[in-house]
């Protein structure tokens, strides 16, 4: 590998299209905060790939996760092939394949429920409310994950579940954000918060198109920002290897 140069950025590579809608925050929010700790004109490295998400979701319905697993690790070999030197799976969703995906490539992969989990910790915040699509809230990889960091996550009902899933694929991923949905998930929070929660997690990258972190009955953690801005950070030449123990 060259030797890099004095100040160079470390290249940043996204598989991203699960939605292009959350895709694009990601581009913006890795951009602009390279400019405000650079300043001038800087902007980041970015190698984007980005996948027809309906294949994916056919995947998903179907349960084929090993194959989601396989497409998803040649996009991350492709990244590094053109030189990547970490990637991120940009949606929560998919990290339930992400360990298939760090087998495939020599780079980190800066993980969102690890630094989801950081973030709880540092704030001491030990029971948060999962706001995700339902093989996010279901499948228990994120929940098994949060738990070796000490983090037990709450879902809301089945009911609650349901309502949450489809204002994701039926409504976020389509770019359509309706007043009604943002109220029917501030209920969420608050019975999440009067059944003990001390936080909410935005645990699909969509989700920070329809609530605000900072307006929430429950502090809130953008797990769409974190990721992007642990990319940042890797990107300027800070270690981001965390192991979920």
């Amino acid at each position: 590998m060259a030797r890099r140069k004095i100040g160079e950025l470390r290249k940043i590579g996204l598989i991203g299209g699960m939605s292009f809608e959350s895709s694009a925050i990601y581009y913006r929010m890795v951009n602009e905060a390279v400019r405000a700790r650079l300043g001038a004109l800087h902007s980041a490295e970015v190698l984007l790939h980005s996948v027809d998400f309906q294949r994916i979701v056919d995947l998903q319905k179907a349960g084929r996760w090993d194959e989601a697993a396989r497409r998803l690790s040649e996009v991350a070999r492709g990244l590094e092939s053109a030189g990547a030197e970490c990637v991120l799976i940009c949606t929560n969703t998919m990290h339930l394949i992400a360990d298939a995906v760090q087998a495939a490539v020599g780079v980190p992969l800066i993980n969102i429920i690890d630094e989801t989990a950081l973030r709880l910790k540092a704030a001491e915040c030990r029971k948060p409310l999962l706001l995700a699509t339902r093989y996010t809230m279901e499948h228990g990889f994120y929940a098994e994950r949060m738990r070796a960091h000490g983090i037990d996550v709450m879902v809301p009902d089945a009911e609650g579940r349901t309502l949450t899933h489809n204002v994701i694929f039926d409504e976020l991923c389509a770019g359509r954000v309706l007043d009604a949905s943002r109220e029917a998930l501030s209920a969420l929070i608050e019975q999440a918060k009067s059944a003990g929660a001390d936080a909410v997690i935005l645990g699909c990258t969509e989700i920070c198109l329809i609530l605000d972190p900072a307006r929430l009955p429950l502090r809130g953690f953008d797990s769409t920002a974190i990721h992007a801005e642990a990319a940042v950070e890797f990107a300027l030449g800070a270690e981001r290897m965390h192991a979920a123990a």
